[in-house]
């Protein structure tokens, strides 16, 4: 399928260089429009509607965010395209379909638009990028995170997560409310995502709540009870690093 798509960019040589590797190595986008600023971006949004927007995120006279903000619909994909590795980009990779680091690699761009052309074959309103953008713009203590499940996205607040048991490419989350959702993502991009917001790896295949900790149970070579009865095992490796967030805790 054809993908419509913008670039927002105020680098020309950037726009024209994403431009050109899209023409030859991503056949079925289909760019209709390049700009060089946020106003020029809404403006060609509101006319040409696109699938995706390849978006970066520090502009001249407005920003990524702010210009998504701006409209009152976002029923397109976002791919963001930044040179800064930092917690703005962290906060994107809730919800934000991918991001791309300058200079673009070529696999990441070809494996970010199989994502897109994935995702709109069962298209609807994007309410993964609108969740995103109220964490942004209310810096909640506890947003809520895009978990996507083999059949939809689930929206779940991050403080409502005890703690994320890994199983290889997935991973388990276990709820207060004591469901469990089974993640299509790995625990080291949960450790990642979740690593602000109270969270540790105490275990290669545990990642836990340091807010629902219950105790710390010394015998059996230690182990963590958790507030809603689990217990979670301290790898040998990590127990110095892991006793001392707890007692500071």
């Amino acid at each position: 399928m054809k993908i419509r798509a913008i670039i927002v960019e105020d680098e020309k040589s950037n726009r024209e260089n994403l431009a050109k590797i899209l023409a030859e190595y991503c056949k079925n986008v289909e760019l209709v429009a390049l700009c060089s600023s946020a106003i020029e971006g809404r403006k060609a949004i509101g006319e040409l509607q696109p699938d995706l927007v390849f978006l970066d995120i520090e502009m001249p006279g407005g920003n990524g965010f702010s210009m998504l903000e701006s409209l009152e619909q976002i029923n397109f994909e976002v791919i963001f395209v930044t040179a800064f590795d930092h917690y703005g980009i962290k906060a994107v990779k809730f919800c934000a379909l991918d991001y791309l680091l300058k200079p673009i690699d070529l696999l990441e761009l070809t494996q970010a638009v199989d994502k897109v052309e994935k995702r709109l074959v069962e298209k609807s309103d994007n309410l993964r990028m609108k969740t995103m953008l109220n964490n942004q713009k209310n810096k909640l203590s506890s947003p809520k995170i895009a978990i996507p499940l083999s059949d939809k996205i689930e929206f779940v607040e991050v403080s409502s997560i005890v703690r994320c048991e890994g199983d290889g490419n997935y991973t388990n989350l276990f709820l207060k409310s004591g469901v469990k959702i089974i993640a299509s993502k790995t625990l080291k991009e949960f450790d990642e995502l979740l690593s602000d917001y109270n969270f540790l790896r105490v275990h290669q295949s545990h990642l836990i709540n340091l807010n629902e900790v219950k105790s710390y149970i010394k015998t059996d070579g230690g182990y963590i009870k958790m507030n809603d009865g689990s217990s979670v095992s301290i790898s040998r490796q990590r127990r110095e690093m892991v006793l001392g967030v707890l007692k500071g805790v």
